[in-house]
């Protein structure tokens, strides 16, 4: 069995909104949307204080709590572990993104572009009217994965059958892959160091680990 999750080593992020930049140009989201983004945290005590970055987005949880309150079974968990929506059935509830912890889903009414109102050539290419009046978020770049595995590809490991956050990241803050495989580079790390996941009080078990210092 697969189970694809996504390490972001938190000693390396420089903050630069790389992978932001580089998901929106892939997914022509609306200016106001990011399915990846980079919080700016403060740590420490005064004077010894620091900053961290911190890489965010939907957490693809074993446990989705999406999952659970959605009422027309639009939300679903595919057997490699990514949450997934169908847009042909979301009714536009919205009940996802209140129940959603990690403030990862984003509802789009109508079409908006970065400039004068009128679509650049890479919002044209990407746009996708069956995402406006639903649900949306990050699926891991789930059609690049497919498309990859279908030829043979490795995600994590090939750049293009890997989310393109992960590929653009200039400090090697960002890796993926199959969690269950123990020679994966998401498995490896995990192992050589400690790490935490958000919320995981919740028992949402989110499927993106942080790295933060040596075991």
């Amino acid at each position: 069995m697969t189970r694809y999750v996504m390490v972001a080593d938190l000693r390396r992020c420089v903050g630069c909104q790389t992978c932001t930049a580089a998901c929106k140009v892939a997914n022509a989201t609306p200016p106001w949307v990011q399915w990846r983004w980079v919080l700016d945290v403060e740590y420490g005590e005064y004077p010894d204080v620091w900053r961290a970055f911190v890489p965010v987005g939907c957490q693809h949880c074993a446990n989705p709590p999406c999952l659970e309150v959605c009422p027309s079974g639009t939300t679903w968990q595919r057997g490699d572990g990514i949450v997934a929506i169908n847009y042909d059935r979301c009714i536009g509830c919205s009940y996802c993104a209140v129940a959603c912890p990690y403030q990862a889903r984003y509802k789009v009414d109508g079409a908006e572009y970065a400039y004068d109102g009128s679509p650049m050539e890479v919002e044209r290419a990407r746009e996708d009217p069956r995402r406006l009046g639903v649900s949306t978020k990050c699926d891991f770049c789930a059609d690049r994965i497919d498309q990859g595995k279908s030829r043979g590809l490795i995600p994590g490991q090939d750049p293009e059958a890997t989310p393109v956050c992960v590929n653009s990241c200039i400090a090697n803050t960002l890796y993926f892959g199959d969690l269950k495989d123990p020679q994966s580079a998401v498995s490896r790390l995990l192992r050589e160091n400690q790490s935490f996941r958000m919320h995981e009080e919740l028992g949402t078990e989110p499927g993106f680990y942080y790295l933060w210092e040596k075991k």
